[in-house]
């Protein structure tokens, strides 16, 4: 029984040996060859929640205190603002030689400034991001649109917020009617995208998410949009 129980003992550290590029080494039948299992690499590759509790609760986000253990053993707080994500609408009037961009300017109380921005807005609890999207441009410009695509998703600031955005190429615009909420006072201008552009590259528009969809559009050949 012992001698079966080496032999099978030894077929197995010699496999591991192989594997592993060792080279021949002499295995007696005390030797112990412990083998732990990778974790998944997705696991791997995102941290541990050792803790987690809510600091602040509002009606458009949250903010979490938690304690992590991140890939390479680093143990920290991490204060993370929760949000549910928000769509932008890049609404292009493509009927002339050159496409004129849909850009809005508001009033941005955290910016202390006017900016010029893309029509945008968080997704609701239950609602698609097309749907969203859809509602977010009627609700703000009064505009519809026949054709719809994705074509961008990004982390908005991940060094403290969860926040991804989708930005939706609209095409086919039809005008109506606004109907903004309450706090907001929105003015609707078209730029032609070679001064929408300008603007992004010489500081006039300094909201991330328009730069992101104007130079998209700025870069990405007609035929292909």
């Amino acid at each position: 029984m012992r001698a079966e129980y080496h032999s099978h003992w030894s077929r197995t550290h010699r496999k591991v040996r192989d594997a592993w590029g060792t080279g021949p080494q002499k295995s007696g039948p005390h030797d112990i060859l412990l083998i732990m299992p990778k974790p998944p690499r997705s696991k791997r590759n995102q941290a541990r929640v050792l803790s987690s509790r809510v600091a602040y609760k509002g009606p458009v986000f949250h903010v979490t205190t938690d304690q992590v253990e991140e890939p390479g053993g680093i143990r920290a707080r991490r204060d993370v603002v929760r949000h549910s994500g928000s769509i932008v609408v890049l609404a292009v009037d493509d009927r002339r030689a050159e496409p004129r961009i849909l850009v809005e300017r508001q009033y941005r109380h955290a910016a202390q400034s006017f900016m010029w921005e893309l029509p945008a807005g968080r997704i609701e609890e239950g609602e698609s991001e097309l749907a969203a999207a859809k509602r977010e441009l009627l609700e703000e410009t009064g505009y519809t649109a026949c054709l719809w695509k994705k074509i961008l998703h990004f982390y908005v600031s991940p060094g403290f917020l969860d926040e991804t955005m989708s930005i939706y190429l609209a095409r086919g615009l039809q005008a109506g009617e606004a109907q903004p909420e309450e706090d907001e006072k929105i003015a609707t201008r078209f730029f032609p995208l070679s001064v929408a552009k300008r603007m992004a590259l010489n500081g006039r528009v300094r909201d991330a998410k328009t730069i992101s969809g104007i130079l998209w559009l700025a870069q990405t050949p007609r035929r292909t949009r």
